[in-house]
């Protein structure tokens, strides 16, 4: 959701504080933009990552975390990984760690099981599906981490990673989405 200049949280976030210190993103998930995560997501051009890792990365310099963060991509689920044969915020993942000299670790954050496409609920439901969904197999203890993921839509499944990243010993976590789902109105 965008926010006012002056505005710290939206009202969903001061509802239900998220895991996730802060984040950042490279743009509203909107026309003309949108059409670099659709090309990468459903037509499976690789060529979008590195696009939309520089987009992200020039997010990140204009509004840097006080250190280089430990860079996890958001897991894809079994049945994504099939359909498109890539996890799309790996792919910016590996090329944002590149472009930031900062390093990656892939493979640290896990599904303990599957959800159903996102796509088609509501933030409520999103919320409760994603809840527990992830577990991190790492010791991250007192790692600043960045949580790369592509779209941001309700926060659920960043807020899930999140809690996880914690869990493991993670002193923050940063949440870096290449575009961000604006709320209607």
């Amino acid at each position: 959701m965008r926010l006012g200049p002056d505005a710290l949280h939206c009202a969903a976030c001061l509802a239900r504080p998220p895991a996730f210190a802060r984040t950042i993103t490279a743009f509203d998930y909107e026309p003309p933009a949108d059409t670099l995560i659709r090309q990468l997501k459903t037509q499976l051009r690789l060529s979008a990552a590195p696009v939309l890792a520089r987009l992200l990365a020039h997010a990140v310099w204009c509004d840097p975390p006080p250190a280089a963060l430990l860079l996890v991509p958001v897991p894809s689920s079994r049945a994504s990984l099939r359909r498109r044969g890539l996890n799309p915020a790996a792919e910016i993942a590996r090329d944002l760690a590149a472009r930031l000299g900062w390093p990656l670790l892939r493979g640290a954050l896990r599904r303990r099981r599957e959800t159903p496409r996102q796509t088609t609920l509501g933030r409520q439901a999103r919320q409760q599906g994603a809840r527990g969904v992830f577990h991190c197999r790492r010791d991250l203890s007192g790692r600043a981490v960045g949580l790369v993921d592509d779209v941001m839509t309700t926060a659920s499944t960043a807020d899930a990673a999140a809690r996880a990243l914690l869990d493991a010993g993670a002193a923050s976590v940063t949440v870096l989405v290449a575009a961000r789902t604006p709320r209607p109105g």
